[in-house]
Formats: C-alpha cells, structure tokens, sequence
C-alpha cells in the first residue's frame, strides 16, 4: 500500500500489516473467527493494520481511537451498510445496521417509536411470563446445556414480544433459520451450493419471510401491543410509515439481533457467575430483596450488581466483537491512508481487552464499573457492546431489560455451578457462542 498526498498536502503513512498465505490470504481463519477474539496483529502491527480475505484487502481498527473513529465516522467515510452487506446483505438486507445517511436516519426515527420507555414497560409483561414458561421446564436439579436451553427461551420471548404469538410448532425451525442466516455471512465458500453455509442461509431467510409476510394484513388491522404492531403503525411527526418490505426487513434483523444477543450474554453471565459464587450471591440477595417473582420496569435499576456482572460479562464476551465498514472514498485513519472501497472491521473485542484500560484486562471484575472506580470512563472508546455512533444497537435497553428479567427469574429458583477449573471454549464464528453448549450444574432452591 503507496504513500500518498491528501489535498491539504498532509503525507499519510503505509498501513502496516501482511496479505497472508497466497491466493487465500486470511480468509480461513476470518472464516472460522480465529482472527476475531485476537490481538496478536495489534501486537504486532498496532491499532490500523491491512491483510486479506475473500479476495479483498480488508483494515483492521483496534483499540479504542482506532474503532473509535471507524464508528464514530465523523467525516462519514465509512458507511455501513455496504460493509455489511458483504456479509449478511443477502440473508439481513434492508435491516436498520444496513441503510446510510438519510435513509437510515429515516427509518431509525421511524423504528424508534417501538422502543420508547412507555412500550419496553409495555413488553415487560409478557416477557416476565414467557422467561418464566420457558424456566420452569428446566430441570428441578441436575446437569443442563444452558446455551441451546436459553436460546430457546430467548427466541419464544421475542416471538411472543415482538410478534405476540405463543410459541409454536415452528420455533424450532425459525431458531435453525436464524442460526443458519447468521454462521451464513464467515462462510468460505460464498455460492448457493445446497449443505453448505450460505445455502442454507439463503433457505433461512426465505423460510423467515414466509412466515412474516402473510401476518402482514392482521397486524395493521390490529391493535396489538408487540413490536410486529407497532412497525406497522409507526409514523415519523411527518407522518412517514414503513412499506411491508421494510417491516419485513426490520423484523427479521431485529428478531435476530434481540434473541441472539440476548442468548450471549445470559450464557456469558451463568458461567460467571457458576465460576464467581460470591457475585451470585450478591446478585442473588438483590433480587429477593425486590420481593417479586418477576421484576417491574421501575425496579430494574435496583438490580445494581446484576446490571456490574452484565456489563463485565458483555465486556469479556462481546455480543458483537467486530462491525464491518466500506470507505466511501479515499480518507484516512489515525495518520494512515484508506482508500475507498476497502474494508474495514472495528474490532470490539480488542477494545474490551486491552491492559492499559483494563487492568488484569482476562479477570472477571464487576467492580470495575462501579461509581467508584468506572474503569469504562478512563477512555471515551473503552466500552462499545452495543457498538457507537449512529448505528448504536437501538435495542439496547430491551436487551438490557431482558436480560436482567431472565437472571432475576433463575437466580431466585436456582443455585448454579460448573466443575472446578472449568474454562469455557467460545466459538467466535460469527457471533460468539460455548463449543459444548455451557453445561451446568442447576440446585433448586
């Protein structure tokens, strides 16, 4: 990669890095995540460095001023959906983490009226009974693969919350048609050729319209209280609505985001807290406290050290761990030249784990996020799980209302444990999940 001259006559340094193994370059390792939870090319090569996969050069962002300024993307260089589109475009497209500019802006003020304080409270209810339906088919005491186990329970709380329909003889093939739409986008071989990956996300994301579309009609006939309702009736102060394409669109990307993101960081938090007794137990004295079986949306922000464990496990466990932009033209990053039409990944996990913001950056420590120490403020980039910018998570809050609902509910019924010296292996293809389901040890209480 040649030096150039930007107009202002400012010279912008090479970007270091190496193209990998010939032909292929990187793309079996970004394929199989081995480049995600990683920071031996920031070691190497600092925060900005180049390699290449998929037949593209793709930069790397890490550390905080690097993601940073790719999110934050004040010169609007950096667009989303073209990034992402490359990845997820044909099994996610049109969703809100895929539109620009003022389209995005458009739809995001739109889609932002289904997430008012007013309508998360509306959707605590039925999320409260659908955690609890879905706990209390656990086992009383005994072993449980807790990831399939809250994943499934994740997907019937956005089925009935955003769709306001009970669960039925279908979940379990949407849970495999959003498993197959999101393992799509790392997958090496990028053509329609039937048992492998990006075929069988190309048949998720069909089965997932069939089963939207025809709700279509009833839904804004209707008057319900579910996210699916009130995409349809949604309007801007101009009036603007969405098409039925577009809530096609948004409902498949947000059914996705929610119940997936939502599974990552519940199991990321019961194994640390299966590892970290004493946290659980704090957590666990909090919630009895509260006197209630189910949480109400004015006592979330009672559940102090629940909300610590959350944030050090999303930290430790990024739901996210990189975001994918395409230069829009020719610009610059800390000091180095970008040319447009690269690729480029701001990677979160490197953020959450760097030692010079993050001391003893691989221990669990809630406290680091404490009114007392706030180890996230030493740096305005230290903490992005719900990326930044523009395109911050909208969802943010129901996930955080979430997640905090469903440990409230099994902390009060369990005790949870894994055997002594138990590590966790993640899977970082994709998004991150436990290679051998998280299996713990439930205790009735």
């Amino acid at each position: 990669m040649t030096t150039t001259e930007r107009t202002t006559g400012t010279t912008l340094r090479d970007i270091p890095g190496d193209a990998g193994p010939p032909i292929i370059g990187y793309t079996l390792q970004f394929a199989g995540g081995k480049l995600t939870a990683d920071r031996t090319r920031y070691d190497k090569y600092g925060p900005v460095s180049w390699s290449r996969a998929f037949g593209r050069t793709w930069i790397s962002a890490q550390g905080p001023e690097a993601a940073g300024a790719v999110l934050s993307n004040r010169d609007h260089a950096f667009d989303s959906g073209p990034g992402w589109s490359f990845l997820i475009g044909p099994f996610f497209r049109r969703g809100l983490m895929l539109l620009d500019g003022p389209e995005h802006h458009r739809h995001r003020r739109i889609m932002q009226e289904a997430f008012t304080a007013q309508r998360l409270a509306g959707y605590l209810e039925p999320l409260n009974e659908t955690l609890a339906a879905g706990i209390a088919a656990w086992p009383r005491t005994g072993s449980l693969a807790f990831y399939p186990a809250i994943k499934q329970v994740t997907l019937d709380v956005a089925t009935r919350t955003f769709m306001g329909a009970q669960a039925d003889h279908e979940a379990d093939r949407l849970n495999r048609a959003f498993v197959d739409c999101v393992q799509a986008a790392t997958a090496p071989i990028r053509l329609p050729i039937p048992g492998l990956r990006w075929h069988k996300g190309l048949v998720g994301r069909r089965l997932l319209e069939n089963y939207l579309r025809p709700q279509l009609a009833e839904k804004r006939a209707g008057d319900g209280n579910d996210l699916f309702s009130a995409l349809c009736h949604a309007r801007s102060d101009e009036g603007e609505a969405f098409s039925d394409d577009d809530v096609v669109n948004h409902m498949i990307f947000l059914l996705m985001a929610a119940h997936d993101t939502s599974t990552i960081t519940l199991t990321s938090m019961a194994y640390y807290l299966a590892r970290n007794p004493e946290w659980q137990e704090r957590c666990r004295e909090e919630s009895f406290a509260l006197g209630t079986e189910h949480v109400a949306y004015d006592d979330l922000d009672r559940l102090v050290a629940l909300d610590l464990v959350m944030k050090e496990s999303m930290r430790l466990v990024v739901p996210v761990p990189g975001v994918i932009r395409r230069a829009n033209k020719d610009t610059e990053l800390l000091g180095y030249r970008v040319p447009a039409n690269t690729m480029v990944t701001a990677q979160l996990w490197t953020v959450h784990h760097l030692e010079e913001f993050w001391p003893d950056p691989e221990r669990f420590d809630p406290g680091r996020f404490s009114e007392e120490r706030r180890e996230d403020k030493v740096h305005r980039n230290a903490f992005m799980p719900f990326g930044h910018g523009v395109h911050k998570c909208i969802g943010m809050y129901f996930g955080g209302m979430e997640v905090k609902a469903a440990m409230h509910q099994l902390l009060q019924r369990y005790r949870i444990s894994v055997p002594a010296g138990y590590e966790m292996p993640v899977d970082w293809t994709s998004l991150p999940r436990p290679r051998d389901g998280l299996p713990i040890t439930l205790h009735r209480l």
